[in-house]
């Protein structure tokens, strides 16, 4: 297919991106890449920081660029990478997200029990794969295998997944911006300039060091200071209590819950197998079906689904405390009875008022995907090997918070 000239997105996070492929160009045309633009990044985080409002395509498009700058940086550091092979790199990450759908990781595993958007991700991929479009029909077998981790360079899939991956080099960078957390920058253009292969590994040289760092600590600071913020903790499950809720009126057959749209196969088929999942389907999904419904059940005969669905529209959460410790039986005892006094419901229907669950993260794992480090002597080392405080003492420690959400009226 002939492509006389480049396609120049203008991004506000990394400026100019550059799309200059035919292959490249008829993935993000495709209607499966395109449904992107209607699901948020960061779900309803914006109910607290109100300028995350960006969508899956933001930091698709984004990830896209990070790895035309990776592959340009090791291929000046000498290592052999084929037009095929970086071809297949940058479509893979383009196509690494298209599996999420409404409000991304918020309802991941609740609209399709027990389904991840990893394992959407590559179906969808190996449909576009399949594609009748000839431009597309074949063309993207090596960019699955690279996906996949089944393409004997390895360093080709850390790109897309590991722990100093261009995925997340973009979304800190991006949600950073589009929150105005300043703690969250990175500086992902000097990561990229440390990065080399040794070994088939993507590792980093030393002198990279302390940029490695900090985008460790940056992690560490958006996920506790955003991504999992109180409000938004708060805010994120009465999102999942509302499809739970209709779902279960859905089973018990009430139709009030029917939108008379797309959403209504969802509710009713939540357990579906992945294989006879109607991609179609779920790729003409996202975040307009879900607040469509909302509006409609907020005057929903239901009490629960309606105080729910009013409680997202006008920004009325659940009332959420995190704590370090584990939630004592006394706290747990005293919430309940508080939501018992002002509603009156069964066991069951409180349990959509008034629950308890954790969060947890863990910075930096000692496993197989570990940071590598090229010494200047030749050496390799992990981070967490190098004589540095910061990171052995604290980096490697999970951190897990305790939570209890009820609604106060």
């Amino acid at each position: 297919m002939a492509f006389t000239h480049r396609k120049i997105i203008n991004d506000p996070v990394h400026g100019f991106i550059t799309i200059n492929d035919p292959l490249i160009f008829e993935i993000i045309s495709h209607p499966f890449y395109q449904k992107l633009r209607r699901i948020q990044q960061m779900a309803l985080a914006q109910l607290v920081y109100p300028g995350a409002v960006h969508t899956r395509l933001h930091h698709s498009l984004g990830a896209y660029h990070l790895m035309c700058i990776a592959i340009n940086e090791l291929r000046e550091k000498g290592v052999e990478i084929t037009p095929e092979e970086s071809l297949a790199a940058k479509a893979a990450i383009l196509l690494h997200d298209i599996g999420h759908g409404p409000y991304s990781h918020a309802l991941e595993k609740v609209l399709l029990k027990g389904i991840s958007h990893e394992d959407l991700s590559l179906v969808i991929m190996h449909a576009i794969n399949e594609d009748t479009n000839p431009n597309l029909k074949g063309h993207l077998t090596l960019a699955i295998k690279i996906f996949t981790n089944q393409y004997h360079k390895k360093f080709l899939h850390q790109l897309i997944s590991g722990q100093l991956d261009v995925d997340r080099l973009d979304y800190l960078s991006r949600d950073s911006f589009f929150t105005g957390v300043s703690e969250g920058v990175v500086g992902y253009e000097r990561i990229l300039k440390m990065l080399t292969v040794h070994e088939n590994e993507l590792v980093v040289e030393e002198k990279g060091i302390n940029s490695v760092e900090k985008f460790l600590l940056s992690r560490r600071l958006m996920y506790w200071q955003v991504y999992r913020h109180k409000t938004v903790v708060a805010s994120e499950n009465m999102l999942v209590k509302i499809i739970e809720r209709a779902q279960l009126l859905i089973q018990q057959n009430n139709d009030s819950v029917k939108t008379g749209a797309l959403l209504d196969y969802f509710l009713s088929n939540p357990s579906i197998d992945l294989k006879e999942l109607d991609l179609n389907a779920y790729c003409n999904l996202d975040d307009n079906d879900i607040l469509h419904a909302i509006k409609q059940w907020q005057n929903n005969a239901d009490p629960i689904l309606s105080k729910l669905c009013k409680g997202v529209l006008n920004r009325k959460c659940f009332k959420c405390q995190i704590q370090a410790e584990p939630i004592t039986d006394q706290q747990w005892n005293i919430a309940l009875e508080s939501t018992k006094a002002k509603f009156p419901y069964n066991e069951q229907d409180l349990s959509f008022l008034c629950f308890k669950g954790t969060v947890s993260n863990t910075l930096y794992k000692n496993d197989n995907e570990t940071i590598k480090i090229l010494l200047k002597t030749g050496k390799i080392s992990t981070i967490s090997e190098i004589e540095n405080a910061l990171i052995v003492e604290s980096l490697s420690a999970p951190v897990k918070k305790f939570y209890i959400c009820l609604l106060n009226e």
